[in-house]
């Protein structure tokens, strides 16, 4: 009877420091730790990752909106914003005749379809390029005149108003960004150190996108002066 007695309090023992020792919500635990730091640098990098593709966005749109001013030399990239009237849809010319240069001072519109000519003649006219273009029935051809001061002026006007709306664009994508990961440290998704170092790396973003725009407009600027 003892020796029973003995040998059940062994099991008992035993099954007991068995349970203990595999210790399976400590290991949960120890998973969750690591998922969670896992989550906190992806949560982060998330963040950080869709911040740079918005920024990165802002600054291709300043690229493609000072490529439509036009500078004293012929650019096929100026007629990019043109839309025509067609069918009652108004259509990129682009997309509706072929541009070319024939010379510094002009360019050449050739529609697939002749029935639009005077559609595109009127939309060319009636934009803010300050051109008259000349329609022969076949192609629209468009002389591009000398800037005079006064309107040099005003398209480093336009220069500096397209690159503050860029940079203002950028700046909101950071304050979007920076609200995002201080609501995840609030939430306790993320520590302070890596709020922190997600709010600093968001500033870098910035400050470097705000310098391309900068660029960007320093240059078209210089196309300007030199014309």
């Amino acid at each position: 009877m003892k020796a029973f007695q003995i040998f059940s309090l062994f099991t008992i023992l035993w099954t007991t420091a068995l349970a203990f020792s595999t210790a399976p919500i400590s290991l949960r635990n120890h998973r969750a730790f690591v998922s969670d730091s896992c989550l906190w640098a992806e949560t982060i990098k998330e963040v950080t990752d869709d911040a740079d593709t918005r920024m990165s966005k802002s600054v291709e749109s300043v690229k493609t909106n000072l490529a439509t001013i036009r500078t004293g030399r012929a650019s096929a990239s100026i007629l990019d914003r043109i839309k025509v009237d067609y069918y009652g849809v108004a259509t990129p010319l682009n997309q509706m005749a072929t541009i070319s240069v024939p010379s510094a001072q002009q360019l050449a519109v050739d529609p697939y379809d002749k029935s639009t000519m005077n559609d595109i003649q009127k939309a060319i006219a009636e934009s803010d390029l300050g051109v008259s273009p000349n329609n022969d029935g076949t192609i629209i051809r468009i002389n591009i005149p000398e800037l005079t001061e006064d309107r040099r002026k005003d398209m480093m006007k336009q220069c500096k108003s397209i690159g503050e709306e860029g940079k203002v664009a950028v700046r909101n994508v950071r304050r979007d960004g920076m609200d995002l990961i201080k609501k995840l440290e609030k939430a306790a998704t993320i520590g302070k150190d890596e709020m922190q170092d997600g709010l600093d790396l968001m500033q870098k973003m910035t400050d470097k996108r705000v310098k391309e725009i900068d660029e960007i407009v320093a240059k078209k600027e210089k196309e300007l002066s030199k014309v």
